[in-house]
């Protein structure tokens, strides 16, 4: 019997972080983990553009805090299209719980976001994740 890989409902990634390095290390391990990158943005308003633009984003990697403003807003855009968010961050907006399917707090180990967009997927299909990480909060409700 052979085993093919997984159809994943998440397949392109819009990664919306202002750290460089981080940004770069997610872009490069979300690829080599099978994932499409939409693009790597570290402003609010040309990830607002992208939102609007781009023909297929599965998910946003936002961190909350950007250099020329709020992720929240960001994340209020990709709500209104039917876009998951994922708030990759060192401090969880409570506020905006409702508008994404999960926090994952920064500093975390790259298998966590794994784990993390994992268990956003089964939640979608109506299933239990097999493992949430210590570091990440699921929103049921969002997600």
């Amino acid at each position: 019997m052979l085993f093919g890989k997984k159809k994943r409902r998440i397949e392109q990634v819009l990664v919306v972080e202002d750290e460089p390095l981080v940004a770069f290390d997610t872009e490069h391990f979300l690829r080599d983990s099978g994932f499409g990158i939409v693009g790597t943005l570290d402003k609010v308003a040309d990830a607002l553009r992208v939102i609007e633009e781009a023909p297929e984003i599965d998910l946003v990697l936002l961190d909350v805090h950007l250099a020329d403003g709020s992720g929240v807003s960001v994340a209020q855009a990709a709500f209104s299209k039917g876009i998951k968010v994922l708030f990759v961050t060192g401090q969880c907006p409570g506020d905006a719980r409702a508008l994404a399917a999960g926090c994952l707090a920064k500093p975390y180990p790259q298998r966590d976001l794994l784990d993390a967009i994992d268990a956003i997927e089964a939640v979608a299909d109506g299933k239990k994740p097999r493992k949430i990480p210590v570091s990440f909060s699921l929103f049921l409700q969002a997600a």
